[in-house]
């Protein structure tokens, strides 16, 4: 039994587990440790709007998102926030985060000053939709290293750039989350735990994308070592075999829980941080109703290992 349970958790377990006694024991027992499971672990679901390919309206698709058992959506800046609203509201969604919508065209590192401007204020739009939809942070892939783009510069530029963005983000109580992705940069965790701190401030954590470090590394390691500096989830499936067969960028191309990742050691490093919030998929399969509600499914087996 969950030893950290408070007198009123241990009643409402107490009563659920008294109308089990009618069970087998067995099934009593199964019953028990599910009621347990869920005091222990409270992970909301929701799904990325860029990956739902259900055809039509924000409506239509927010309405097939609901049918299929999320909790939520996590909409891309710039979008016409009455749309999103009207939306959101027909449907009682939560929309937990925004995700930037020109950090890849014009990323925050790029040399010229202009691109860059137009990626910052990409960022202050992001924040201000999430200040209207009720979001509590935006996702943000911070800096493209290329061969024309060093490293180093691409860290100092955008860290540079995301400074330009806290007082807003203070003003809007939204924080920047940075992302994980295949960008070259920020490649391992301690780097990324020191990016974010560097900042020294409460506004500037991180959005977690468990799939993308799959290749090489493991993402209970990253998960022990970024602790509550995770904002945000995406849950992402990565085959490690797959890629090893036809390439890297296969990896993705496979269901939940047919990949490499081991989501119960994955879950449990979730619990050791203490993190209770948003799972967001960020996953293929989302382009019909049947696809959604299956993603549904299998993010609840997965918040369950």
């Amino acid at each position: 039994m969950n030893n950290h349970l408070n007198r009123r958790d241990f009643l409402k377990v107490s009563s659920g587990a008294a109308a089990l006694a009618a069970l087998s024991p067995v099934a009593s027992i199964a019953a028990e440790k599910e009621l347990l499971q869920g005091k222990k672990r409270s992970l909301k679901k929701g799904i990325m709007y860029a990956t739902v390919g259900v055809k039509g309206s924000v409506l239509e698709k927010f309405k097939a998102v609901k049918e299929a058992g999320f909790d939520g959506v996590e909409p891309m800046g710039g979008m016409d926030q009455e749309s999103v609203l009207k939306a959101q509201d027909e449907t009682g969604l939560q929309l937990p985060s925004v995700c930037c919508h020109t950090h890849w065209a014009k990323p925050l590192s790029d040399p010229n000053p202009t691109a860059r401007e137009v990626g910052l204020e990409g960022l202050k739009t992001s924040l201000r939709d999430a200040k209207r939809y009720g979001a509590t942070s935006v996702l943000l892939v911070p800096a493209v290293v290329t061969k024309e783009v060093s490293y180093a510069d691409a860290y100092t530029r955008s860290q540079a750039e995301i400074r330009k963005a806290l007082p807003l983000a203070e003003e809007l109580g939204v924080k920047i989350a940075i992302e994980n992705v295949w960008n070259r940069f920020l490649v391992s965790p301690l780097e990324a735990a020191r990016y974010v701190d560097e900042f020294n401030s409460p506004w500037v954590g991180w959005h977690f994308d468990i799939g993308n470090v799959v290749k090489d590394c493991w993402p209970e390691q990253w998960i022990r070592i970024l602790g509550k500096r995770i904002q945000k989830l995406h849950i992402k499936e990565y085959s490690r075999t797959k890629a090893d067969k036809e390439g890297p960028g296969a990896g993705f191309r496979v269901p939940f829980l047919q990949g490499t990742n081991d989501w119960p050691d994955i879950m449990k490093a979730l619990d050791e941080i203490g993190y209770h919030g948003w799972g967001i998929a960020e996953q293929g399969g989302g382009g019909t109703l049947e696809g959604l509600k299956e993603l549904s499914e299998q993010m609840d087996r997965i918040f369950a290992s």
